[in-house]
């Protein structure tokens, strides 16, 4: 397969209008060699373009372009990327693909640790396998927003977390991407006794030096599932150790508020969980720009469906009977959704089933680890309505399966039930999934090498 090849052409694009054909390859864009998609993203931004194409038979031809600016060129390439992805060259001590259990699907065992993938998909990277040359390219071409894995900024820390050599130069070509102006949101997944206390300190002090470069930072606690057989020995937070947690960071973001009109750091959802807390309010989360790992994810849902139920005029409505399957973490907060509308209409029919992840282990509490398995056997019996609502954060991106193979056809013919999924980070299309209307899954189609979990629950 040849990587930058066109597979197709969208018709009626720029592309289709200079009359670029499907098999020919694309090799310069005004003069710039192509390598791989962010070269092809950045170069064919502007509105007049050259394309330099070479032909099943070898011959080379050239082609004028104009668009407006900013507009695709509407090239499909057989390769996403363009280019062969690049995977994980560390082995962290939390790594989640490390706990997945053997027999599954074989996109589920690369570890991705792609920059382009990052700018693209939203994915985390680590920066531990960028070379020098690519880091140049990426300040070179502005690649902006990156997220990146930090965990620690310790650089004795890090390299011993991601048990890679490189691991302490993080901070350095962090700042040499602030230097040219890249926005970079980090990560930090918390590991008991390792990166908490004064490490987590250090790591958001140093952090906090390269704001506004680094515009947000998130906290979640280290997912532990258990096929952990022959792996560092990590345990779980525990409710105390996570309220300690949580007065730490929001120590740290109050005084940077003041300071700096920003908070910069936040908790995930599931460590207030954990610690037995209620939840902030949605102005504490700003601008929610961290909703990718759980961050004020669940406020936002409450704020969003009661925005949807404000309106709404529901006397006389009488939506068809229903039932919501979903992960423990997210089930009462559904559960006060399905409350709150039947408040404002009497005749809503429906259950909410928190399902206990029995495929990796109780300690598992997100609905996007939620397998088919578990559903079947926890929902066999139940009252299901006329439909079944579950998060869309359950499947494959794009398609109907669930992460261990089962596919909602094999789901609505055991249970007897149609099965609806709904876009698991939208109140209001929950409140109108309730409410019998159709709803559309906002899962993109990624490519394969982009299918692994970063949210660490």
């Amino acid at each position: 397969m040849s990587l930058n090849k066109i597979a197709s052409v969208d018709p009626r694009s720029p592309a289709d209008r200079a009359g670029v054909r499907p098999g020919e390859q694309l090799t310069h864009i005004s003069g710039h060699l192509i390598m791989d998609v962010l070269d092809y993203k950045f170069y064919s931004y502007d509105s007049r373009l050259e394309l330099t194409l070479t032909g099943p038979d070898g011959g080379s031809r050239t082609l004028r372009v104009r668009k407006e600016e900013g507009e695709d060129l509407g090239l499909n390439f057989e390769s996403y990327l363009m280019d062969k992805a690049r995977s994980c060259a560390n082995r962290c001590i939390f790594c989640f693909v490390d706990q997945m259990p053997p027999g599954m699907r074989e996109t589920l065992y690369f570890k991705d640790d792609d920059a382009r993938l990052s700018f693209l998909m939203g994915n985390y990277i680590t920066l531990t396998n960028l070379s020098r040359r690519e880091i140049q390219r990426v300040m070179d071409l502005r690649i902006s927003p990156i997220n990146i894995s930090v965990h620690a900024t310790d650089p004795a820390l890090r390299t011993a977390m991601l048990k890679n050599p490189r691991a302490g130069e993080c901070l350095e070509v962090m700042g040499w991407f602030a230097q040219v102006g890249i926005t970079m949101n980090c990560q930090i997944v918390a590991c008991p006794g390792v990166n908490d206390g004064p490490a987590l300190d250090r790591t958001l002090a140093e952090l906090a030096a390269l704001h506004p470069a680094v515009a947000s930072v998130a906290v979640v606690p280290v997912g532990l599932t258990r096929f952990r057989e022959g792996l560092c020995e990590i345990h779980p937070y525990t409710g105390e150790q996570a309220a300690a947690l949580i007065d730490q960071v929001e120590g740290f973001a109050a005084a940077f508020l003041a300071e700096h009109g920003t908070s910069l750091a936040w908790c995930s959802d599931e460590f207030y969980l954990i610690a037995g807390r209620t939840l902030p309010e949605k102005g504490y989360y700003e601008d929610f720009n961290q909703l990718e790992n759980g961050v004020g994810m669940l406020r936002l849902l409450l704020h969003q469906a009661e925005l949807a139920l404000e309106d709404e005029d529901l006397s006389g409505v009488e939506p068809p009977p229903f039932s919501i399957a979903t992960g423990l973490s997210a089930a009462p907060f559904v559960q006060e959704i399905v409350d709150k509308a039947r408040e404002k209409c009497g005749n809503i029919k429906g259950n909410v089933y928190p399902v206990r992840n029995r495929f990796f282990g109780e300690t598992i509490t997100v609905s996007g680890l939620v397998t088919g398995r578990d559903l079947l056997e926890q929902l066999r019996e139940k009252h299901l309505g006329e439909r079944l609502l579950l998060p869309d954060n359950m499947l494959r991106a794009g398609e109907r399966v669930f992460l261990d193979d089962v596919t909602v056809e094999q789901l609505e013919q055991t249970l007897g039930v149609s099965v609806v999924p709904v876009p698991a980070d939208s109140g209001f299309d929950l409140v109108d999934a309730i409410l019998g209307r159709e709803v559309a899954s906002g899962c993109p189609v990624l490519p394969p090498e982009a299918e692994y979990y970063r949210y660490n629950p």
